[in-house]
């Protein structure tokens, strides 16, 4: 039972998993500190005021997920500039495509059976 636990976590993808979850976790402390302490106050230099909770319409408090929008929007944006773009260019370009069709070898010997089969 240990041995099939073990093969279980020496796995790759559960290690790539774990350290993405810890690398995740420890980066999002970064991202939120650039949208609250960076970005907000520079929204609120130009729009005047940073928090959109005091809009209200009716009794529905449409300000409080406007700043989840704005906040998850923000987030995700700095996620994709800092982390995914930088990583795909770290990778390179992709390999390219395998050629369409059978290989050369493969083309060959279907003839040959062809030439045979019409004997």
């Amino acid at each position: 039972m240990l041995k099939g636990f073990k093969d279980f976590v020496a796995r790759g993808n559960v290690v790539d998993l774990a350290v993405g979850v810890i690398m995740g976790g420890a980066f999002g402390g970064i991202v939120t500190s650039l949208v609250t302490d960076v970005i907000t106050p520079i929204l609120g230099m130009i729009f005047g005021k940073p928090d959109f909770s005091g809009i209200v319409l009716g009794s529905v408090m449409v300000g409080r997920f406007l700043n989840a929008v704005i906040a998850f929007l923000l987030v995700a944006t700095g996620v994709y500039f800092f982390i995914v773009v930088p990583i795909n260019k770290l990778k390179g370009p992709p390999p390219p495509a395998p050629p369409s069709g059978p290989p050369p070898q493969e083309k060959l010997l279907t003839e040959i059976r062809d030439l045979l089969a019409k004997r």
